[in-house]
């Protein structure tokens, strides 16, 4: 199973510390976010692994990594940034990670297992992280919400109420080559300037109204989003109390 790791853009909420690099080139407890990543992935058995690069791209020469570019990456949004890999997304299942998040083999494991064609990873116990990134975590949080059968409902929308809230996407995402066949029926049906505008929450629930099923994993394992100097902040306090470990080899569950 392979893996591709979405990091073409410069993450401008991080401030200075993305000026002379990639968002995914940021260091939580003295490694990159990208090094967590892979990992995470690797431990799991997720190889080998690519990664999609737009600004700062020439960061990734030398890093081992099969390099994807995503050359109109300012001008775009993510689901471009994801058909810039789409050769490998057609020819075989694979792992897509967003390149801002930080999460345990274990997370990576539990996708992988997913039966679908489609599949993604939810934190069921989402308040918690969201109590200690802001203030009010219906700020930033959206609406997620699961059919009876544990498949995704809806995703994406401004939540007006927890209620509307079952978990929290992480940014982990598994499609089969059938799966990504679908992606990409879907997308025909679309302007190239829709498909430059659209993001992954927006493109998954085109797939659910498409009547396309999207399976739902829970994920209660630690795990951490980096959108801004706070949430490295967090992340390294997730790290300091251990909850938050560095894969090396085959992890040790926590």
């Amino acid at each position: 199973m392979k893996g591709v790791i979405l990091a073409a853009g410069r993450g401008s909420r991080l401030g200075e510390l993305t000026d002379d690099r990639p968002k995914c080139m940021v260091r939580l407890a003295g490694r990159p976010l990208l090094e967590w990543q892979r990992a995470a992935l690797t431990a799991a058995g997720v190889s080998p692994l690519a990664v999609v690069a737009g600004y700062r791209s020439e960061q990734f020469g030398d890093i081992g990594l099969r390099v994807f570019p995503a050359r109109r990456w300012a001008a775009t949004n993510m689901v471009r940034s994801l058909l810039a890999a789409s050769d490998w997304l057609a020819a075989d299942t694979c792992v897509v990670s967003y390149g801002d998040i930080v999460y345990s083999a274990d997370v990576v494991r539990r996708l992988a297992a997913a039966t679908g064609d489609l599949a993604i990873t939810y934190d069921p116990n989402w308040q918690a992280l969201w109590s200690r990134r802001f203030e009010d975590p219906l700020t930033d949080a959206e609406t997620f919400r699961l059919r009876p059968d544990g498949s995704l409902a809806a995703i994406g929308a401004r939540p007006r109420a927890v209620q509307q809230i079952e978990g929290q996407y992480m940014g982990l995402l598994r499609f089969t080559p059938a799966g990504w066949a679908r992606v990409v029926g879907l997308l025909a049906r679309h302007t190239d300037r829709q498909i430059d505008a659209m993001d992954m929450t927006a493109l998954l629930q085109a797939l659910v109204d498409d009547g396309c099923r999207v399976d739902a994993v829970a994920c209660p394992e630690p795990w951490g989003e980096v959108d801004s100097a706070t949430d490295l902040g967090v992340c390294a306090d997730l790290v300091a109390e251990g909850r938050l470990v560095f894969a090396c080899g085959r992890e040790v569950r926590r």
